[in-house]
């Protein structure tokens, strides 16, 4: 949503209001819009007047709310899939006709998506969405793309020497995740690999912040953090860890997913078939990317991974992120303007770098802070 509201800099014609309808996994919210200092009007007020035009990068509410609708994607396409709950539950989240349709018969303004193929799966969910589809890039893979040639000052501003490897845990939020197997996979990280040649990194989904709490997820991790193990907060801005990253250890969540834009070997913990789309790139990484097992040292696994590494089975898997890279920042002002029945600014759109990431305290030696730590501009 930042990268999209990027686009309203500097046009004074544009006022930027945030609200959020009640959720499961709303409790973070309020924290993030006020670490973004962030106008808010709350959501009974929200729903009660007429606005030009919103943006949503989920249904939950979005019928209550009088203006044209531009529903946006989120995560790394559309990776996941729910079977087994009926008829109406049952699809690809964000492409289903309940998600398109929250009231079952109003179509938004435009329904952006990243990429040609999820043309094919609106066909068969929502056919009468095509004509207000539009494809329109990824600014993930834009701004991760962009940063990459910058890669040593990344590592450099993480303090990270070069013989030393940066290991992310990536994680998404589930019973089938990851985190699931923290309880036994964080303590092999924390004493398998040597201190002296790897540093390591936690970047969790914030809904595992949001339905266990701060206090609850630091509890469980504070041994980890103890082992030099730095678990980053959920505002963290975890593309610029993709950047420096040397291994990857995820799932089938969408940060392993843009993991593929990077030279990093990836290792699966897990990848659940029946929670991962069929036709994603999620599923082409989970038949790609090898599996952690627990019958060898996680350092020979690593190794292998990277032996067995080959850039173009990866690279191929990245390519279907986005069918326009490089174009998100322009495709997608093209919609919000027309939406918004004004002029674009005559300006071309920039594709901004990554902001440098802040070492953390966890990996200044003994006697540091265990805090968290987080990104700066």
């Amino acid at each position: 949503m930042r990268d999209v509201l990027a686009l309203f800099e500097g046009d004074f014609r544009v006022q930027v209001l945030f609200t959020a309808p009640p959720h499961v996994f709303g409790g973070e919210v309020p924290h993030a819009l006020r670490e973004l200092g962030s106008a808010v009007v709350p959501w009974e007020q929200a729903t009660r007047e007429r606005f030009d035009l919103a943006l949503a990068a989920g249904p939950r509410g979005v019928s209550e709310v009088d203006a044209p609708l531009v529903a946006l994607s989120h995560g790394a396409g559309y990776v996941k899939r729910i079977s087994g709950l009926g008829p109406e539950e049952d699809g690809i989240p964000g492409l289903r006709r309940k998600d398109v349709m929250p009231d079952g018969a109003t179509l938004p303004a435009a329904l952006t998506v990243p990429h040609t193929e999820e043309l094919r799966g609106l066909a068969r969910s929502c056919p009468e969405a095509l004509p207000i589809t539009r494809v329109v890039g990824d600014p993930v893979c834009d701004r991760v793309t962009a940063s990459l040639p910058h890669r040593a000052a990344y590592r450099e501003a993480l303090g990270l020497r070069a013989e030393e490897k940066l290991v992310l845990f990536l994680s998404t939020w589930g019973p089938h995740s990851a985190f699931a197997k923290a309880e036994t996979l964080l303590p092999r990280l924390a004493t398998e690999l040597p201190k002296d040649r790897f540093r390591t990194a936690v970047l969790l989904h914030p809904n595992v912040f949001a339905w266990h709490g701060r206090y609850q997820v630091s509890a469980w991790l504070a041994a980890c953090v103890r082992r030099g193990i730095a678990v980053l907060p959920p505002e963290t801005e975890w593309r610029s860890l993709l950047v420096a990253a040397d291994h990857l250890l995820g799932d089938h969540g969408s940060l392993s997913v843009y993991a593929t834009l990077t030279d990093a070997p990836i290792l699966l913990a897990s990848s659940p078939e029946r929670e991962i789309n069929p036709d994603s790139p999620a599923a082409t990484l989970a038949a790609t990317a090898p599996a952690l097992t627990g019958s060898a040292p996680l350092p020979e696994q690593l190794a292998y991974a990277a032996s067995q590494y080959r850039r173009e089975e990866y690279a191929a898997i990245a390519a279907r992120l986005t069918s326009c890279p490089g174009e998100f920042a322009r495709r997608m002002r093209r919609v919000l303007y027309l939406a918004l029945g004004l002029g674009q600014p005559a300006h071309e759109p920039p594709t901004a770098r990554l902001p440098l990431p802040v070492r953390p305290p966890e990996w200044s030696g003994p006697g540091a802070p265990g805090a968290a730590w987080e990104v700066s501009a």
